[in-house]
């Protein structure tokens, strides 16, 4: 896999650069304790861990958490696609939007509740037949809005296929 051209912005790792979680990671219920994992802070105040969430569907697996960062695969199956055989952009926007989900949960000691409220993409290339690999970073955090951009790559060919802009609304 290719490496993208300098560091996080925040943390100065190498983008997308090898795993190294920090902190606990706990397997999703009822899914491949290989591959499927969610962070063990609270997201949100109404988080039920039998419950099967949108993310979990499209098969989403976090690789990296640390304050402020997080780094999210969504791995290639042609249920992703569109029917040109390329990903759909739908598929891409929730990797996006879903990579900054920990990257803000990361920064609270307690469980807070918060939404998107604003979200620019850009999509840059097609994926085809490989997974995508995303990263989400906080760039500003305030009192009640926190902004974030993200990236996504193939994970075989480092090409950037999509970037994000978001506003997220905390609400306590």
């Amino acid at each position: 896999m290719s490496q993208s051209a300098g560091a996080c912005p925040l943390c100065k790792a190498p983008r997308f650069g090898p795993t190294s979680v920090a902190g606990t990671l706990t397997p999703v219920p009822g899914a491949d304790e290989a591959t499927r994992y969610i962070p063990a802070t609270p997201a949100s105040p109404s988080f039920d861990p039998d419950a099967t969430y949108f993310a979990a569907l499209l098969g989403l697996v976090v690789e990296d958490v640390r304050v402020d960062y997080c780094r999210m695969r969504l791995p290639w199956r042609p249920e992703i696609s569109q029917p040109f055989g390329v990903a759909h952009g739908g598929a891409l926007s929730t990797l996006l939007d879903s990579s900054v989900v920990p990257a803000i949960g990361s920064g609270y000691e307690t469980a807070v509740s918060f939404a998107t409220v604003d979200m620019t993409v850009q999509f840059m290339g097609a994926l085809r037949d490989e997974d995508a690999v995303a990263e989400g970073w906080i760039t500003q955090r305030g009192k009640s809005m926190i902004f974030c951009e993200s990236e996504a790559i193939g994970a075989r060919s480092g090409r950037r296929v999509a970037r994000a802009v978001l506003t997220y609304k905390v609400s306590g």
